[in-house]
């Protein structure tokens, strides 16, 4: 699912340099919810019987940085425009 969604910010990205970013901020958010289930006893979901693997955890984290650094990456070559114009 996270190449999924990499894949579909990476096709977005010819309009705007800004939509892989938000998708990048997405998969921080899922990766930081995942993380919390495996370590925070105040959340509900740590008591939950399955729980998200640890490789799952760091490739949804390895999917954001990856949108983030693509974000970077095309904005700095100029490759995408910040403000789409269609």
């Amino acid at each position: 699912m996270v190449l999924v969604v990499v894949g579909v910010g990476l096709y977005l990205a010819r309009y705007t340099v800004l939509l892989p970013a938000l998708f990048g901020i997405a998969l921080l958010w899922a990766g930081f919810a995942f993380l919390s289930t495996r370590l925070n006893p105040l959340s509900a979901h740590f008591y939950l019987t399955t729980k998200p693997s640890w490789s799952a955890i760091g490739i949804v984290f390895l999917g954001a940085f990856a949108l983030f650094g693509a974000a970077y990456e095309m904005y700095h070559a100029r490759w995408a425009p910040v403000i789409p114009h269609f």
